[in-house]
């Protein structure tokens, strides 16, 4: 486990050992992540992704930055992911305590129609809570394949916290793990009771760009590659902004499809 490490281990050769095991073991998971995204995007769909809390920066690594492409659908709530006023009014009480409501994914969902080719990937470091799990739900029972970017150890070692007593790689046609440990800190200090530093973040970036990139190769192979943002400094200023034009134009023409009308799920 990445936190009984050596002491004098800092948390940047922790987190390399993170990214090497992840490497080494969630190849096959992120290849079959990768063809599912390329069905979906390939497909004139999109792939919707969820977040809450910390998991936002996963959803957001994805889509829109430079090196990323249209057909991939961020989601979050500010509700659940606005996380810098830690106290008082949006403080992260409400934010926890949100997050673990049931029912609220069923009031985010009711505002898009959902339906194949689309996808779903939904990202939870403890996978236990009832908002990420709803979603996986929810997305399962409108048709589509659902991916689970998750710490496996550290949700099966948690209580479950949906009433239904799953989670959310349950809820999964594909589950990469994330392989933090239980608490997600990588670090121990002498001195210290508990360990330091997260890994979950890190881990959730390079799960996002191994999915992206797979998926790349197999929309080119394909003959079907969205535009890419690229940067000024990479293709000219002109180029950089006929691109994004093209790739936002594009995202709008995808999301559109979800936006305009929905349907009723028991």
């Amino acid at each position: 486990m990445v936190c009984t490490m050596s002491r004098q281990v800092g948390w940047t050769r922790a987190a390399i050992e993170l990214l090497e095991k992840l490497d080494r073991t969630q190849g096959a998971a992120l290849d079959h992540a990768a063809a599912i995204c390329a069905d979906a995007i390939g497909g004139q769909g999109l792939v919707h992704l969820f977040g809450t809390g910390h998991s936002r920066m996963s959803v957001e690594e994805m889509f829109p930055r430079y090196g990323s492409y249209p057909g991939f659908h961020p989601m979050v709530e500010l509700s659940t992911t606005f996380h810098t006023q830690v106290v008082g009014t949006n403080g992260q009480r409400q934010a926890m305590f949100i997050e673990r409501t049931e029912g609220l994914a069923e009031v985010i969902l009711r505002n898009f129609h959902l339906s194949p080719p689309d996808a779903m990937v939904v990202f939870s470091a403890r996978g236990v809570t009832a908002n990420p799990i709803e979603m996986a739900m929810g997305g399962r029972r409108r048709g589509l394949p659902v991916i689970a970017v998750t710490s496996v150890a550290e949700s099966r070692a948690a209580d479950a916290g949906h009433s239904s007593g799953t989670r959310l790689l349950d809820h999964a046609d594909v589950v990469i793990d994330l392989g933090t440990p239980i608490g997600d800190a990588l670090v121990t200090i002498d001195g210290l009771a508990t360990p330091v530093g997260p890994g979950s973040s890190v881990a959730g970036v390079a799960v996002v760009n191994e999915i992206k990139v797979r998926t790349a190769r197999l929309l080119v192979a394909r003959g079907g590659m969205p535009p890419v943002l690229t940067s000024g400094s990479v293709v000219g200023d002109e180029e950089s902004a006929r691109l994004f034009d093209a790739a936002y134009d594009e995202h709008a023409r995808r999301l559109a499809r979800v936006l305009a009308g929905r349907e009723e799920y028991a």
